[in-house]
């Protein structure tokens, strides 16, 4: 499923136009990224949790030459699925 197909069922299970439904999407990816990027975490009890996981440093290797190259930290962004989304894959 890809975002315009996301507004579509979105917009269709609540009732509501594809364009309220888009401007709720992105009201909710904003805010995500926002509390993300400050180190915070987004809880949705029974969906998931989202956080930021720090990586560290690391040597890699170039797939072309095989020449070691250096692999800055950074942050990257975790999501650890709920219970009931579990059972729902299972």
């Amino acid at each position: 499923m890809n975002k315009a197909e996301l507004i579509d069922a979105m917009a269709s299970d609540a009732g509501i136009s594809k364009a309220q439904a888009k401007k709720a999407l992105d009201s909710f990816t904003s805010n995500v990224a926002d509390s993300l990027g400050k180190g915070g975490r987004v809880s949705l009890v029974g969906f998931g949790s989202f956080s930021v996981s720090k990586r560290q440093a690391r040597e890699g290797r170039n797939p072309q030459t095989g020449a070691p190259i250096k692999i800055a930290a950074k942050n990257v962004a975790k999501f650890k699925p709920g219970a009931e989304l579990n059972d729902k894959l299972n």
